[in-house]
């Protein structure tokens, strides 16, 4: 049993870890940069070790720092939250060739998911739909397979996230500079300047189930409604997905759980779909094999602590629920809030948070890193807080983010919080069952009401 855990992450991730270890009597070490040493999670955790400068590359992406930070404090596991080195099949096998746990999937299962060409084939393996696309290598390739699948087209990073190296585009006369683009963009990124091509749904829905899985067995968590984007960034998320046909969703459910069986997948992972509303159907689209950001949403509705059950499975526990055992209540939303001016193109805003003042009451959660004096610094990501609300409904949670939002004081950055409570007012979202484009429609509608001077630039 692990009694002393390494937490590879910053910010709200790292004080979220660090609670559910508290609750299961596990020690905790926080890694820190030299940036992090002071911050909320730090004071948090019972053992902090700086593991290098500022810069992510320098430490947070430093996987032999990670490890040998773990072996130096005596750490049985390490966890990395989500970013960073999540997903990292190199962590992960060098977290198994010296004795540690790593909460996480095992390097194959890593590797298998984390290349989307390895990933598209597994969901046709397990008998999911994909959306028509392949992989191109030159010029030559990629128009051939643009003609067979017909534009609009996405042009996607093998090993992307994060809308990183993703691009759209409308016509031919885009895809030579498009693909110049997205390949500069991915081995920037990623180290790795491959791209594939898949078909544009011009009206879909961005939804996505929670899964865990012990090697052997794999139960869900339901759904989550991720539409609401700006440049492929998730801004809020809901769960349930709302006016979503049951029968449709039960299938998206059972396509997750056959997917992650398919890989004998052990932890936490969420298996991403894309719905073609005009169609009715949906299309596999990615998984990504960590803890979400929006996990929040989801235990809010079924009451479990999924870190907790994360962690059961890494150090090799059976599932501790049945898939009957999961019983959802109610209606869930997560506003992501940022640092950032979002009257300026989300310009980023560090600095110091002269004051943090964050609403309670039923129904109410705040996953945060941060606290009166909190220096933001322009590192890492701009992420601030989580709030998370609950209701007995869609309605009552709406009622209940919108009084939350008001309450919600945080002074001497921007902040999107101003944009979240738009977004409680806006006659679309209070509707519900929209698509990807709903961002863009936002802006225009503030725009016409003169709320707002923001231009979404192309």
């Amino acid at each position: 049993m692990i009694k002393r855990l390494l937490i590879a992450n910053r910010g709200e991730i790292a004080r979220r870890i660090i609670e559910s270890c508290n609750r299961l009597g596990i020690e905790t070490v926080l890694a820190v940069s030299e940036a992090d040493q002071n911050t909320m999670p730090a004071q948090l955790a019972d053992y902090v070790i700086c593991i290098g400068p500022a810069p992510s590359a320098a430490s947070y992406l430093n996987v032999d720092a990670i490890v040998n930070a773990a072996l130096e404090t005596g750490a049985q596991a390490i966890h990395p939250g989500y970013g960073f080195l999540a997903e990292n099949a190199q962590l992960s096998q060098r977290c198994h060739e010296e004795g540690l746990i790593f909460i996480g999937p095992t390097p194959g299962q890593l590797d298998a998911v984390g290349d989307k060409l390895k990933a598209r084939e597994t969901a046709v393996a397990a008998g999911l739909p994909v959306i028509p696309g392949g992989p191109a290598e030159t010029l030559a390739e990629a128009q051939a397979l643009a003609k067979k699948i017909a534009y609009p087209l996405l042009v996607k990073a093998v090993s992307g996230g994060g809308g990183r190296g993703m691009k759209h585009l409308e016509e031919p006369s885009q895809l030579e500079s498009t693909l110049e683009i997205a390949m500069s963009e991915a081995q920037a990124a990623f180290g790795d300047p491959r791209i594939y091509l898949e078909h544009y749904v011009a009206s879909g829905r961005h939804i996505e189930v929670q899964i865990l899985g012990d090697g052997n067995n794999v139960i869900h968590f339901g759904d989550r409604d991720c539409s609401i984007q700006r440049r492929y960034q998730k801004l809020l998320e809901e769960a349930p997905a709302p006016h979503l046909n049951s029968a449709l969703r039960q299938q998206m459910h059972e396509a997750a759980v056959a997917f992650a069986k398919h890989l004998n997948y052990r932890g936490l992972g969420t298996v991403e779909l894309l719905v073609d509303i005009q169609k009715n159907t949906f299309y596999f689209l990615e998984m990504n094999a960590r803890i979400q950001v929006e996990h929040p949403v989801t235990e809010a509705l079924c009451g479990v602590d999924l870190v907790a059950e994360q962690i059961a499975v890494a150090q090799g526990q059976a599932l501790r629920l049945k898939q009957s055992d999961v019983q959802l209540q109610g209606h869930a939303i997560e506003c992501r809030i940022n640092a950032e001016n979002w009257h300026d193109n989300f310009r980023p805003c560090p600095g110091v948070v002269e004051r943090a003042q964050f609403p309670i009451g039923p129904g109410i959660r705040v996953d945060t890193h941060i606290q009166s004096g909190t220096s933001i610094t322009p590192y890492y990501d701009s992420l601030l807080a989580k709030l998370i609300v609950h209701g007995d409904s869609r309605a009552q949670a709406i009622k209940r983010l919108r009084k939350a939002l008001k309450t919600l004081n945080i002074q001497g950055v921007d902040t999107t919080a101003s944009l979240h409570l738009a977004f409680m007012d806006d006659p679309e979202f209070n509707e519900g069952g929209f698509d990807t484009g709903f961002f863009l429609r936002f802006l225009e509608r503030q725009q016409q009401s003169k709320q707002s001077p923001l231009k979404e630039p192309s």
